[in-house]
């Protein structure tokens, strides 16, 4: 119904409203109807005002914003009031940091594309400044209070483009909810498991050590999960484990696996990033630096590099046949580079039409693009010893747009979940899942799981991020419960030559899709282009 729908804004130098022309113009399909900004305000809080806004002094003008914003379509209307109400940025110190950062640049540019003066586009300088001054005099910064503050004669802002923004996120969410409905769909086995237990009196526990490396001042630390001694010989055979968690997290919040995998013969080292682990996160809470970024792709490849080494030379001690390496998101893109999974070239011209709009719906995707702008880290070469590569939340679709598994000759296990909003799995997973050249490689989707399922604080039992069901998904003890067993499961499978097989694995009310490549064709053949 709305081919163009813009809102001319009058503000003074001082960035407060003018009190003599403190009007809106909405354009909508050539009409233009005089609207002032704080009836839209008004209108943002009490939606169905006509009425309210007249008995506020607003007269008929103050009905018309009612009037002529219910012609929206329902879905856009919401958006609109979302997009009104919500904070575009909430915490002061972290806020600041973020405008600082590459994700806070690419940001600032999409919403000053969106906005438009007599004389251009405002500068990314100038919403930075504004921004800054805002979270300095209160703790979050609307879209609205933005407008009112910006210091300019005149301003229009493209509501087409701000609600196409909006919509990304609601249309994600449709999208992996149909997707889920088509891979249930799927004539798969079923299987009830039970969860796995450990009759051991005493648990293992880390040795926390710390590793000399060449490229760091400080010493790397490390988190190292030995077999009990019941188990040493097992672990003799097997592949020790390397894990690498994700950006902004510690080595103790995969503690969870690493010591469960362990007690049943497993030796496994996580890894923890100085610079991108928690203590940076931390750091950039409390203003102290900016939020770490894809910046830290190249050194957290060194990490890896070095500790693969240590353990070869035998200065790292650890039993294993050959190595599998673990990575959770961006942990999960540095295990992809460091077995040697090469980017594909063009990356920058990917980047380009990828975030022509800021992708709300891909998050990942900023990472990504990131580094397009600093430079892309060559791959390591593949590990000699490599026996697998067990992926959780991992993303990389604009590196490897063909495909990340038919690089790579080991079997490979990577994990997805339904409500996954930072690495959606259908173009982070199931894209890079195929073609997948190791016919003993899998992709799982854990209904209802998201990016956070993996992650626990060790001490306390519980999950490092409090966002809400929608980004936390079912209760991540459960989801953990079961990958333990499939992870399990997977590891086993390395020794034989069984692979795991495609199924539906239920355990404790949650359910894994298993799927190998057959599988995964089929679903990626029912979803809708």
């Amino acid at each position: 119904m709305l081919a163009s729908l813009l809102i001319a804004a009058a503000v003074l130098p001082q960035g407060r409203p003018a009190l003599a022309a403190e009007l809106l113009k909405l354009r909508l399909d050539g009409l233009e109807i005089p609207i002032r900004l704080d009836q839209l305000e008004i209108w943002s809080r009490h939606p169905q005002s006509s009425p309210f806004l007249a008995s506020r002094g607003f007269g008929s003008a103050g009905a018309d914003v009612a009037v002529w914003l219910e012609l929206l379509e329902p879905d856009s209307r919401t958006d609109l009031l979302r997009l009104l109400r919500a904070p575009l940025l909430r915490d002061r110190t972290f806020g600041r940091q973020l405008l600082d950062s590459w994700a806070g640049g690419q940001m600032l540019a999409e919403l000053g594309d969106l906005l438009t003066t007599p004389e251009g586009k405002p500068t990314t300088a100038l919403l930075q400044k504004t921004l800054q001054e805002l979270l300095r005099q209160q703790r979050e910064v609307t879209a609205l209070s933005l407008l009112q503050a910006l210091p300019l004669p005149s301003l229009s802002l493209q509501l087409d483009g701000l609600l196409a923004l909006a919509q990304q996120w609601r249309q994600q969410l449709n999208r992996q909810r149909l997707a889920l409905r088509d891979l249930q769909q799927l004539v798969l086995p079923q299987r009830e498991s039970r969860p796995l237990v450990f009759r051991e009196r005493q648990q293992p526990q880390p040795l926390h050590l710390t590793l000399a490396v060449d490229h760091r001042q400080q010493q790397l630390p490390l988190d190292v999960w030995s077999a009990p001694n019941a188990a040493a010989a097992d672990a003799a055979r097997r592949p020790w484990l390397l894990v690498l968690p994700g950006l902004g997290s510690n080595a103790d919040q995969f503690g969870w696996l690493a010591s469960a995998l362990a007690r049943r013969g497993w030796s496994v080292v996580v890894v923890q990033h100085p610079g991108s682990d928690g203590q940076a996160l931390k750091a950039a809470l409390d203003g102290q630096s900016p939020p770490p970024g894809a910046e830290t792709l190249a050194v957290r490849l060194r990490d890896v590099a070095a500790v693969l080494a240590a353990q070869r030379q035998g200065r790292l001690s650890v039993q294993g046949d050959g190595v599998v390496l673990v990575g959770h998101s961006l942990g999960g893109l540095t295990a992809l580079l460091a077995a040697g999974a090469q980017p594909e070239p063009g990356l920058e011209a990917r980047c380009r039409k990828a975030i022509k709009r800021l992708p709300l719906g891909n998050p990942s995707r900023l990472l990504q693009c990131q580094l397009a702008s600093i430079g892309l880290p060559r791959a390591l070469p593949r590990p000699a010893d490599l026996r697998g590569v067990l992926l959780f939340n991992s993303f990389g679709s604009l590196l490897w747009p063909h495909g990340a598994l038919a690089a790579l000759p080991v079997p490979t296990l990577m994990v997805g979940g339904s409500l996954d909003l930072v690495t959606p799995p259908l173009e982070e997973q199931l894209s890079l899942f195929l073609p997948a050249a190791a016919g003993s490689s899998r992709l799982v989707l854990v209904e209802g799981g998201s990016h956070f399922s993996p992650v626990r604080m060790a001490e306390r039992e519980e999950v490092v991020f409090r966002l809400g069901s929608e980004l936390v998904g079912v209760d991540p003890l459960l989801v953990q419960g079961l990958l333990l067993g499939l992870c399990s499961d997977f590891l086993q499978t390395l020794q034989q030559p069984q692979p795991l097989p495609s199924q539906v694995r239920r355990q404790q009310g949650v359910t894994a899709y298993v799927l190998d490549q057959t599988a995964a064709r089929q679903w990626r053949d029912r979803l809708p282009p």
